[in-house]
Parts: structure tokens; C-alpha cells; sequence
């Protein structure tokens, strides 16, 4: 063959191969596209709404649940925000950037993200800046924040199929329904269920418990007491003497650094002189997210906090192991 001559029927090979490629090239990009259609997600969430996803990488986590279930799946690396109740594990408050409070969010912080997902616990806010969020066309899914055994289980399934990464969220969710009904035979083992009053803030004389349709509510149930502020819904202040004859054996409060409820305080007063708890000093207090999250951690929380308030269950409790603290469901 002479260089530089043409070569017959050449030309329209090259053409015919140029040809073939671009079909190639042009099926494959259809069946991906056709794979990746099929594989978006339609989740219905809190507010009652069908939210179509496809695969966000970059997700704002907005709860401290969320953001605990979210690094339990091992899904912690498409979390690029989290906001100031995201607590656990503690390196995400310290490796990722913060959106600020649950309630106080920033549209233009949470925008400047450029998240292809916002993921929220209900209740999140303001109003206004979920409204600009929905108008930038940002996938917004509020997550329910039911206070039940079934409404744990089914946050997680939520968040995995959110993440696409629903194998992983059986897994945990199996794990945390074991937790569930190991609990319920401890607490089969309460004799005298404990009177507890939940104190959210304790300030000048003014004290705001937790009634019905709370966190703090169930928690008290999981852990097998009763709660004695269960007149009302909702977290209201309470008067000295409605205090005083609800006669709780035990005041529960949060951990709050150097503002945690101290006993002395709490038991001087004229609220709580007279109680039950004042003769025993029985205070407790413990993490908040840990006691109020109602995430993947609830049972074992529920169970720490059966042995406070009655340690008869020691015993019991110490053999009951939560899977929920050692189950590897990242892979």
C-alpha cells in the first residue's frame, strides 16, 4: 500500500464504524438514563407530600436523628450540612458545616450548599424558609417524628430508601425491632411503675414540664413509668401546687453542661419540697438526644433510664446487650 494513496471502500467504513459507535454510544446513554428513571425513588413525607428523588449525593441533614441514622448507614459521606441537633456521632458536629438550628433555619445557608437533597425532621423551620427552599426546586422530604415504637422503625426504613440504600436501613431497623421487644420484657418486669415528672426548664420559680404527645412522654412509657404531667399535651409551665400534688418519685431533666438541673435547687423549692423525690433526692438527668431522639439509641436509652428510676432491674437490665450499639450496617 502506497502512503498517501486512497485505499477503495475505506471512506465508508470509517463512516460505517463512526456510525456504529454513535449508536453505541447513544443506547447506552439511553439505557442508563432509561436505569437511572427506573430507580428514582417517590417517598411520601411528613407533610403529606410524594417527593421524587433520584441519587443526591450532597444532602443536608436536618435532626439529630436524621444525621444519626443517616451515619449509621454508613451515608455520612453525601451529608455536606447538619444543623446544631445533630450531635451523634460527635465527628459530625465537628467534621461537617453547620446550617444552624432545626427551627432557625437560614434559606440562604442552606442553599449556598448546593444540596441536591434536604433531609428534615418535622417540625423543621421556619415556614419561610421551607417555602424558599420548595421555590429553588430543592427535593425537600420532612421526615415524620413520630413518638412510637413502629414510628422509629419506620424513620429508618425512610431515611435508607431516601439514601437508596435500603438493604442497609432492614438491617438496622431489624436490629432496633430486636432492641424493641427486648425492652418490652424488661419492662414486663416493672412491679410498681415509677411516678416521673419531666422538667424541661426550671427558671425563677417557673417550672415547664412535658404532658401528653411529647418525647419525654414516651420515653417515660419505654422505660416502664408513668408520667405524672399527663393533663395536657404538649410542654406547659406547671403551678407550685399541681406540682406538689402530682407527688413524682423522680424528676427528669436533660443534660445541659453547666445549666443542668442540680438537685439542691430543684428540691428547695416549694415546688418539689413536699415530694417523693425530694425525700430520695431523685433527680436524673441525661443527654438529650440520647433520651429525646427517638432514633437508632431509644431502646438502649429507655433501658438506662429504667435502671434510674428503678433499680430493682438492674440485674435484668444488664443482660439485655443493644444490638443497635454494635450492629455494623454501614456495608
Amino acid at each position: 500500500m502506497t502512503a498517501g494513496l486512497p485505499v477503495p471502500g475505506l471512506p465508508g467504513r470509517r463512516h460505517r464504524i463512526a456510525h456504529a459507535l454513535q449508536c453505541v454510544v447513544l443506547a447506552s446513554t439511553l439505557a442508563l438514563s432509561a436505569a437511572a428513571a427506573a430507580e428514582d425513588a417517590v417517598v411520601r413525607d411528613a407533610r403529606g407530600r410524594d417527593v421524587t428523588i433520584g441519587h443526591p449525593t450532597r444532602i443536608v441533614s436536618v435532626g439529630g436523628a436524621v444525621t444519626e441514622i443517616l451515619y449509621a448507614l454508613g451515608a455520612d459521606d453525601r451529608i455536606v450540612a447538619v444543623d446544631t441537633t445533630s450531635l451523634y456521632p460527635p465527628k459530625a458536629m465537628t467534621d461537617k458545616p453547620n446550617v444552624g438550628y432545626m427551627r432557625q433555619l437560614s434559606a440562604e445557608g442552606v442553599l449556598g450548599l448546593n444540596p441536591q437533597l434536604v433531609l428534615a425532621i418535622a417540625g423543621s423551620g421556619p415556614k419561610e424558609t421551607i417555602d424558599v427552599i420548595d421555590a429553588a426546586k430543592i427535593p425537600l422530604i420532612m421526615v415524620p417524628d413520630t413518638f412510637t415504637e413502629a414510628g422509629m422503625v419506620e424513620k429508618i426504613r425512610l431515611v435508607a430508601k431516601v439514601a437508596g440504600v435500603e438493604t442497609r436501613g432492614e438491617c438496622l431497623a431489624t436490629a432496633v425491632a430486636g432492641d424493641l421487644a427486648a425492652l418490652r420484657e424488661l419492662r414486663a418486669k416493672v412491679k410498681t411503675p415509677p411516678r416521673v415528672m419531666f422538667v424541661m426548664s426550671f427558671l425563677d420559680g417557673r417550672t415547664m414540664v412535658a404532658g401528653q404527645k411529647t418525647a419525654a412522654n414516651e420515653i417515660i412509657k419505654l422505660a416502664g413509668g408513668v408520667n405524672v404531667a399527663d393533663s395536657f399535651d404538649g410542654y406547659k409551665i406547671m403551678s407550685d401546687e399541681a406540682i406538689a400534688a402530682a407527688k413524682p418519685d423522680t424528676v427528669l431533666s436533660m443534660e445541659r453542661g453547666k445549666d443542668t438541673l442540680q438537685a439542691d435547687a430543684v428540691f428547695a423549692s416549694p415546688a418539689f419540697a413536699l415530694t417523693p423525690a425530694a425525700k430520695t433526692r431523685n433527680l436524673v438527668a441525661m443527654d438529650g438526644l440520647y433520651l429525646l431522639g427517638f432514633g437508632p439509641r431509644t431502646a438502649a436509652a429507655a433501658r438506662d433510664l429504667a435502671v434510674k428510676l428503678d433499680p430493682a432491674l438492674t440485674a435484668d437490665a444488664a443482660s439485655f446487650k443493644p444490638a443497635s450499639l454494635a450492629v455494623n450496617c454501614r456495608q
